[in-house]
């Protein structure tokens, strides 16, 4: 079977697969090559429900991401490199590595079945200055209430639902570093109060969590 029917035949019976490329035009051969490499991924875990494989090319920077969702996990591994063919080898490498080091907590975690809470989150533009001299000329011919109305120092620009759920902090490090997000918002197992993880400029990750009754006193 050549490369081409094997991913075609993996992107059809086994999950979802895309392959987009920015500042780029991703070849057939660059996009079965790709989803034949992710493929290999699934020895390392059953559970992956979809992939997101992004190339880009910022001057001669060969730059690819990879993004699994396995189960309520996002595992993302990123590379770059001179040609484009190495850095999708290098991002799946890097995610294989933390599959392999994470996966007994993986296998613990999905085994507990943690509960999970949605959440509203909404994403916020910032205000821009260069929209300040257009409002200073409207203020001249409208009133200060309407304005303050219409330009907002923030505009939703998007709302989605995001799960709430309840972790170790053990389990929210483990996120953390398999997603490369910048901060999560969990339920500590231990304490079943609100917390906050984020990741410091220094490389560790730092635990915010509300004093309550007793505690704060």
């Amino acid at each position: 079977m050549s490369k081409k029917s094997k991913a075609a035949e993996f992107v059809n019976d086994v999950y979802n697969i895309s392959v987009t490329g920015h500042n780029i035009l991703v070849t057939d051969a660059m996009k079965d090559y790709a989803i034949e490499k992710v493929s290999k991924i699934e020895r390392f875990s059953n559970r992956i429900i979809d992939a997101v494989v992004t190339m880009d090319l910022q001057k001669l920077e060969h730059r690819v991401s990879i993004v699994l969702k396995v189960d309520h996990l996002k595992i993302k591994g990123q590379a770059i490199s001179d040609n484009m063919y190495a850095s999708i080898d290098k991002a799946v490498d890097k995610i294989e590595a933390q599959l392999l080091r994470y996966k007994d907590k993986l296998q613990d975690h999905h085994a507990r079945g943690a509960k999970v809470i949605d959440m509203h989150v909404n994403v916020l533009r910032p205000f821009s200055t260069n929209e300040t001299g257009e409002i200073n000329e409207e203020i001249e011919a409208e009133s200060k209430r309407r304005l303050l109305d219409k330009y907002t120092p923030h505009k939703i620009v998007s709302k989605k639902i995001c799960s709430l759920k309840t972790l170790t902090d053990g389990e929210a490090i483990m996120k953390m570093e398999l997603s490369g997000d910048h901060f999560l918002i969990y339920i500590g197992e231990d304490t079943r109060h609100l917390k906050v993880i984020y990741r410091r400029d220094d490389g560790n990750f730092a635990v915010v969590e509300p004093m309550c009754g007793n505690e704060a006193r």
